[in-house]
């Protein structure tokens, strides 16, 4: 497994706080930002109301990063040369389909890493059915520049008809990690 995931483990067995539950908070937490990206704001203004939204730490983030949210954020050491970056959710149906998507992916510098996380199980409604399956996540780092050429290259290369590709921000985190996500990614 990749270090950033295992960084994740150690520190939620320090807090004894399970690694699926400290996934879902952060992916919680990240949705809950998206609304700061104009194209999925409008889109998705429904969901204003949603308990992401009424989370106490969101509004103590958002006073602190402003109202612009990504934009505002500050990276460690107060770099502003930092290109803001994202990370990107995409399933897949098995081990084998995870390594050719992430070869291919790397191959093409769409993103710096993909880490590769077995075992998950995905419940679903698909054409009328709730569907339970096994299913194997990658977690790419890359640019948010990155994000139309990747997800295009995704439904060309996945045998789903409706990949999933979903894209949340990265707020802040090491300068050196961040600018190592810019230099092994085309521009």
């Amino acid at each position: 497994m990749a270090s950033s995931l295992c960084v994740l483990s150690s520190a939620a067995a320090r807090r004894r706080i399970p690694v699926v539950g400290a996934a879902i908070c952060v992916l919680t937490f990240g949705i809950s930002n998206l609304f700061s990206y104009p194209a999925v704001s409008s889109s998705l203004s429904a969901f204003r109301t949603g308990c992401a939204q009424s989370l106490p730490l969101l509004s103590v983030s958002r006073s602190k990063l402003g109202s612009r949210g990504v934009q505002s954020a500050r990276m460690e050491g107060g770099s502003a040369a930092v290109v803001e970056s994202i990370v990107v959710y995409v399933t897949v149906p098995n081990k084998e389909a995870g390594k050719k998507l992430a070869e291919s992916i790397i191959k093409e510098r769409l993103a710096a890493c993909v880490n590769r996380v077995p075992g998950i199980e995905s419940v679903y409604h698909w054409q009328g059915k709730i569907e339970t399956d096994s299913e194997e996540l990658l977690i790419i780092k890359t640019r948010k520049s990155l994000l139309e050429p990747l997800t295009r290259h995704v439904k060309a290369n996945h045998e789903y008809e409706v990949p999933e590709v979903i894209a949340l921000p990265i707020l802040g985190g090491n300068d050196k990690y961040l600018e190592w996500i810019k230099s092994s990614t085309r521009d």
